[in-house]
């Protein structure tokens, strides 16, 4: 396996390969989950740590749980943090359906997942297993997501996940299904003339129903890339 080190800062990289590697959606979500430094968070399928690793670049939350079924992703996080600084990630290889043995049940302030988009057997899939297993529902589904959430959040714990807009009602189900209560909204799309590709959705376990949905985040603008992505990046370079 040929990997490649991708510089978030000076002193954070992530450790991506042709199997594990990340996109835009993943700095999309650091960014909506508002992850404060005091929290306690678990990344479901974290891939190659690609949140938990942005998640470093300010003010990291006080420990970060990163869990994947696949022992490549596990190490190539390993590989990330040796290269980092890093503080208080805990990469973990177990089954979000199971967890893992002392998992911190109940104890969670945030749950983020970028799960596979693809129900099963749904559209393309590619020929490499890990990234079959990376776009469609072949090992969890967005039922099962929800559930791990929903075992490891307090009450008023938050879950923010994204997902293709035609999997909306999916995720608002799964998510009321386990008690956890969609609160925000957000849809993204590449301009304003173009319907939204990707939607980002927060909710809180054991809360009220009332959900907020907030202004569309547009990836790019008439000069190249919009402000607001220019500055989830933390970059004012045009070269993302």
């Amino acid at each position: 396996m040929e990997y490649k080190y991708e510089k978030l800062t000076d002193k954070i990289y992530v450790c991506a390969s042709s199997d594990h590697r990340f996109g835009t959606d993943a700095f999309l979500l650091a960014d909506f989950s508002q992850y404060r430094a005091k929290d306690k968070v678990c990344d479901l399928g974290t891939g190659c740590g690609i949140i938990p690793l942005i998640m470093q670049k300010k003010m990291p939350p006080q420990i970060t749980y990163a869990v994947d079924i696949q022992e490549g992703a596990i190490e190539q996080l390993r590989l990330g943090i040796e290269k980092s600084e890093t503080t208080g990630i805990v990469p973990l290889c177990a089954d979000l359906k199971k967890l893992w043995e002392g998992a911190p049940l109940g104890q969670l302030d945030l749950v983020t997942c970028n799960p596979p988009y693809k129900v099963n057997n749904a559209g393309f899939q590619s020929v490499i297993t890990a990234q079959k297993i990376a776009r469609h529902e072949i090992l969890c589904t967005i039922d099962d997501v929800c559930a791990a959430a929903q075992k490891l959040l307090k009450f008023g714990g938050r879950l923010c996940v994204c997902n293709r807009p035609e999997r909306l009602s999916d995720v608002v189900f799964a998510m009321k299904n386990h008690d956890i209560e969609p609160k925000r909204l957000r849809f993204v799309s590449k301009n304003a003339d173009e319907a939204p590709w990707l939607f980002m959705i927060e909710g809180k376990k054991g809360s009220k129903p009332f959900m907020k949905v907030e202004p569309q985040l547009y990836i790019r603008s008439e000069n190249g890339f919009s402000e607001e992505l220019k500055k989830i990046y933390d970059t004012g370079k045009e070269t993302i």
